[in-house]
């Protein structure tokens, strides 16, 4: 018998996953070959190994810092080599070992092994017994729940008398991590041994009731599941007696209409397979009404339905004419899309997108294109949707869930190419449930929407054929992507022209025969609507005149109810006996030409309007003061003013250091309105240029325009409505910057009749024409310029009259 005391050097084999303990047997297979020959080494010698667990099972060819320092002692008992691979060893645990040193050896691991605690106990204390006790009563709790274990081992554990023996014993049979093991036979102490192995088995024992019980659940599903299998098919065999089975015959004319239907392959074989599935569940159930329900709504798409276009040019353009005034560019457009569509079908249109402020008619001549080419139309209200499911559907799997709006008015139109309208793109908004317009992206590109997924339908269905028109008030509130997708057309507000036509051609007509009103008991002037457009509205479509016009069609009601065959005459003189006192009031232009207040135009999403601006110079600390709800682009534009009129004091003879000894104060009139924009900066530096001077302006010229620091006039935009603006208010010269010259040969003939314009590069040509100078009476100025300055007339831009 060795004497176990000594330090041995020991062949050392590496276990994966597996922790040995002392009295323990084992028997393994080894593959390894470094492996193999430290069992060779053993059977050699003197039977004895050194077994220790690795750190990480997954390395292969492990070193002694991959191993865990502390291990057992083993005696082979055993080799049976099976094949050329696998040897078959059998070994029993003597005692706890630690490795102390590494030995150098070239055929496998060797090291320098001493005995690695003391496992005699002397005398038992009454807490090892009570520890002894709860340890074999946890595991007979242990092999309560896992039944195949030996019912030796619970004999041999029950007649154990030493601790240490017994808590490496039940170590060994049980199913613990190779962490807790490993700590287990590292502890020296056996109270703290006990403790430790009690800790982790109540803990994988709580963990094994959780498992008994779920699969305990689960078969109790999988047997309610084949009972009611079972109780199917005994119900489907008695049905068949009877001659009842109407729900195969429904299943079966299902799959005929959709054979009949001639689907793409690939929907055709996604509905066959929902029609498998519902015919294997009973009926009635949840399940079956939401495949019911998806196959109804994917049959009810028009796969191949498809609207038979009428593209006359003529007869378009003539019903386009009919049921809308002016909108020359959308009509246009709309003409020479129809015309390539008439020449090949290859061409897919591109997406029109209507700008313009409320009330223009963007949906309205829509839907007229859609009547007009005889497509059918849908509109699909976006405004304020926030979600994409909206755009892109619901997956089945949600309660409650539907096809996307895009899908859902293809399906309600019932053909594959309609006229699809996406009203107020603009409005749309995003939060944690998607970006909506990110959506749209591939709706509204040809080349991608020939295979559109809404997410309910879960099937590529072609969107390339359907006609869509976006409308929207802001374009630079759709996002950038987006927008690069559609072919931009600005309408802009209507002019007072404009206006009448509309109201006298199809507003009025319209109310009467709301209203029931007949042609012979009505009567309105054209002065009568014009003052409706000047003092009862402000805006820039039509919407609030059609709501006047009616209020006046309902006073006249009340009147003919009266007596049948009364005429209601309406004029401009008895207009307030029918909508009251006028709400607004002409803009008007000054009547005399006066020092530092000036006629500026400006844009307002109702139009264009009359914007007189003041300025006053008073001896000061050169403090510049701005009024009128100005805004900060605004404010930017009046200190540029002031630096373009600076750097021209030595050429108009103006004090130098004016604005360090004087104050100046600028306001805009109507200051409770908020006013922003740089197209006030020409007017600006006018009016700052008159009350340093003392020269006064001339009250039949406006102007508008931005400038810089330097005093260049810059382009702006809204031209037509400043332009109309100034016409209504009497002016009869207007300034603008050269740039926006080429915007005149869109302009009415009226407007190119009754004011002349005046193309600008700097502001000294602003001041050249606005000024009235010293030399020269107002009068014979006015004469005068009229002929000298560069004027742009209705036959020099070749606009027809």
């Amino acid at each position: 018998m060795k004497d176990f005391t000594n330090r041995l050097n020991l062949p050392v084999l590496p276990l994966r996953g597996v922790v040995m303990f002392p009295k323990m047997m084992l028997n393994f297979d080894v593959n390894r070959m470094r492996s193999k020959r430290a069992v060779d080494m053993a059977v050699e010698g003197d039977q004895l190994i050194f077994l220790t667990a690795q750190m990480d099972a997954g390395v292969n060819e492990p070193e002694v810092e991959d191993i865990y320092k502390v291990g057992v002692v083993c005696r082979v008992k055993q080799v049976v080599k099976e094949d050329r691979k696998s040897t078959r060893v059998v070994v029993e645990g003597l005692w706890r070992g630690a490795i102390v040193e590494s030995m150098p050896n070239d055929s496998c691991l060797f090291a320098a092994v001493e005995p690695y605690g003391d496992t005699k106990v002397k005398a038992l204390t009454t807490r090892d017994i009570a520890l002894m006790r709860s340890l074999k009563a946890t595991f007979e709790r242990y092999m309560e729940l896992t039944p195949k274990l030996p019912t030796d081992i619970l004999f041999r554990i029950g007649t154990a008398s030493d601790p240490g023996e017994l808590a490496d014993y039940v170590a060994s049979n049980v199913m613990l991590d190779t962490e807790i093991k490993q700590i287990i036979l590292e502890t020296v102490n056996i109270s703290d041994r006990l403790e430790v192995l009690i800790d982790a088995m109540q803990n994988e024992i709580f963990i094994m009731s959780v498992e008994q019980d779920i699969m305990d659940k689960a078969k109790e599903r999988i047997d309610q599941s084949q009972r009611d299998y079972y109780l199917r098919e005994q119900m489907n065999v008695i049905r068949d007696e009877l001659g009842e089975n109407g729900d195969f015959n429904d299943i079966d004319e299902l799959r005929k209409k959709i054979t009949d239907m001639k689907l793409p392959e690939e929907v055709e074989k996604a509905l066959m397979k929902e029609c498998s599935r519902l015919e294997r569940l009973p009926v009635g159930t949840n399940e079956s009404s939401v495949i019911e329900t998806y196959i109804d709504t994917v049959l009810e798409l028009p796969w191949n339905t498809v609207t038979e276009e009428k593209i006359d040019l003529d007869a378009v353009r003539e019903q386009l004419d009919r049921d809308h005034y002016g909108l020359d560019k959308v009509k246009k457009r709309v003409l020479e899309q129809l015309a390539v569509r008439k020449l090949s079908d290859k061409a897919k249109g591109q997406i029109i997108c209507l700008v313009g402020p409320p009330g223009v008619g963007k949906t309205s001549i829509a839907m007229s294109i859609g009547d007009a080419i005889g497509r059918k139309s849908g509109r699909v209200a976006l405004g304020g949707v926030r979600d994409e499911a909206e755009i892109r559907g619901h997956r089945r799997t949600y309660i409650a869930s539907m096809p996307g709006r895009i899908i859902n008015a293809v399906r309600k139109c019932g053909t594959r190419n309609p006229l699809l309208i996406l009203d107020e793109v603009d409005k749309l908004s995003s939060d944690y449930k998607g970006d909506p317009s990110s959506a749209l992206l591939e709706v509204l590109d040809s080349e991608q929407n020939y295979a559109f997924v809404d997410h309910y339908i879960d099937l590529p269905f072609d969107l390339s054929d359907v006609m869509f028109i976006t409308t929207a008030n802001d374009a630079d509130a759709i996002p950038a992507p987006l927008r690069d997708r559609m072919d931009v057309i600005e309408l802009p507000s209507y002019t007072r022209v404009e206006k009448f036509n509309i109201a006298k051609k199809h507003l009025l007509p319209k109310q009467m025969d709301l209203c029931g009103i007949r042609r012979k008991n009505f009567r309105i002037t054209d002065k009568a609507i014009y003052a409706v457009i000047d003092y009862y509205t402000r805006e820039a479509g039509v919407r609030n005149l059609e709501r006047e016009l009616t209020a006046i069609l309902r006073k006249a009601a009340v009147a003919i109810l009266s007596d049948p065959d009364t005429v209601v005459r309406v004029s401009d003189k008895n207009l307030e006996a029918f909508l009251g006192v006028k709400k607004y009031l002409d803009d008007v232009s000054a009547k005399k030409d006066e020092v530092g207040l000036v006629n500026g135009l400006a844009w307002t999403t109702v139009g264009g309007t009359l914007l007189p601006l003041e300025c006053v110079v008073m001896p000061g600390s050169g403090k510049i003061e701005l009024t009128g709800s100005l805004g900060d682009v605004m404010q930017e534009s009046a200190k540029a003013a002031i630096t373009a009129i600076r750097i021209r004091c030595d050429k108009y003879h103006i004090d130098p250091d004016f604005y360090k000894n004087y104050d100046i104060h600028i306001h805009a009139l109507e200051g409770a309105i908020p006013k922003d924009g740089p197209s006030a900066g020409v007017t600006m530096a006018t009016a700052l240029y008159s009350s340093l001077t003392g020269l006064p302006v001339r009250a039949d010229v406006a102007m508008t325009g931005e400038i810089s620091i330097s005093g260049k006039v810059l382009p702006i935009g809204g031209l037509k409505e400043k332009s109309m603006a100034a016409y209504k208010a009497g002016v009869k010269h207007v300034i603008i910057p050269k740039e926006n010259e080429r915007d005149l040969s869109e302009f009415d003939a009226e407007l190119l009749e009754h004011i002349t314009y005046h193309p600008v590069s700097t502001v000294d040509e602003v001041l050249a024409l606005a000024i009235v100078t010293k030399d020269k009476p107002a009068e014979k100025s006015a004469k005068g310029r009229k002929k000298a300055a560069k004027t742009v007339r209705s036959e020099e831009l070749g606009v027809r009259s």
